[in-house]
């Protein structure tokens, strides 16, 4: 797949400012300062249309980039697992992306950040297994592997993997937004879920 074009067209709060085009979605989840925006960038072939922050849990909306012209959105939610956040925001933010998550039709596979550095935290379990609740496709994404030495990274897949022992279905993609890795694969398996939409 091939991005010509993105933007961040629509930011959302709640459901009555979705997008109505009824395109393929595609939702964004990590901690606050797992590399998202980086993610984003990769993905989209762009520097700067996700802003990186050096404060994490900056996104505070749902985030609806509109890719090639309304193919599919690309949904960035906010971080979570940071601490400088009150509870109340926290509890805001949870609302947000369950809203979401309870009735969206349009959404095709959930892409779950991990730091690849480290084994995944309770954090990432408990979105993971909130994730399977709404029986929601799962794509794990491994980020920051470029930071991760070559005798190392075998021992944290099987961490990464034992820890969420994920279900039938779910996959793993071992990512870097410096060196690329992992972008072919991620624009395949949001190109194939597109194309199912359109047969």
């Amino acid at each position: 797949m091939v991005i010509n074009d993105a933007n961040l067209e629509i930011i959302a709060t709640r459901r009555s400012q979705y997008p109505e085009e009824g395109k393929p979605e595609f939702l964004l989840v990590g901690r606050s300062n797992v590399g998202k925006s980086s993610f984003i960038n990769a993905i989209l072939g762009r520097k700067n249309l996700a802003h990186t922050s050096a404060r994490p849990g900056k996104t505070q909306t749902l985030n609806f980039y509109n890719v090639n012209k309304g193919k599919f959105f690309l949904i960035d939610v906010p971080g979570y697992g940071f601490a400088s956040v009150d509870k109340k925001t926290q509890s805001k933010f949870g609302m947000m992306i369950e809203e979401y998550l309870e009735k969206r039709e349009e959404l095709k596979r959930v892409f779950l950040l991990v730091d690849f550095r480290m084994k995944p935290t309770e954090d990432d379990l408990l979105m993971y297994n909130f994730l399977k609740y709404y029986n929601v496709p799962v794509t794990v994404v491994a980020t920051k592997a470029d930071k991760v030495s070559g005798s190392k990274k075998e021992k944290n897949l099987k961490d990464t993997l034992n820890t969420l022992d994920l279900v039938v279905g779910d996959d793993l993609v071992v990512f870097s937004s410096v060196t690329k890795l992992g972008v072919k694969e991620v624009l395949k398996k949001i190109e194939d879920l597109v194309s199912m939409e359109t047969i």
